[in-house]
């Protein structure tokens, strides 16, 4: 890894946000579509041992995400984000919340709102922005 690229994660916990910038050395489509693709997506996006499996992808505005956070003894833990915003290869915006294997929102359980910003610093960093 280049450790010259950026990444820092930062927590405010007045105003309940936490923001994460993050550089790639790839082009700027095979990021946008690493956090926008589920079959690439699953490869990733949870922390190990866990996986992520996805149920449905709708990557559109109003459409949305289900999948499942897969625990290394095969338990579930399911999250349904649904696409408000998406300004293809610069920004898309989601609500994530908690859910059943339907993709029923579970009351009482928190959720968050994110906006993912992507630009090019140059031929080959992308700069992520999360919020």
């Amino acid at each position: 890894m280049n450790k010259s690229l950026l990444m820092n994660f930062s927590v405010d916990k007045t105003n309940k946000k936490i923001n994460v910038e993050r550089e790639f050395v790839a082009p700027l489509d095979k990021v946008w579509a690493a956090w926008t693709q589920s079959e690439i997506l699953d490869k990733w996006w949870a922390p190990k041992p866990w996986k992520s499996e996805t149920k449905k992808q709708d990557f559109r505005e109003g459409g949305h995400w289900l999948y499942a956070m897969v625990g290394p003894n095969g338990e579930k833990h399911w999250a349904r984000a649904d696409y408000k915003t998406i300004k293809p290869q610069k920004s898309y915006s989601l609500r994530d919340a908690f859910c059943d294997e339907n993709g029923n929102i579970s009351a009482g359980l928190p959720g968050a709102d994110w906006v993912a910003s992507f630009s090019d610093k140059n031929d080959s960093t992308i700069r992520v922005y999360t919020d």
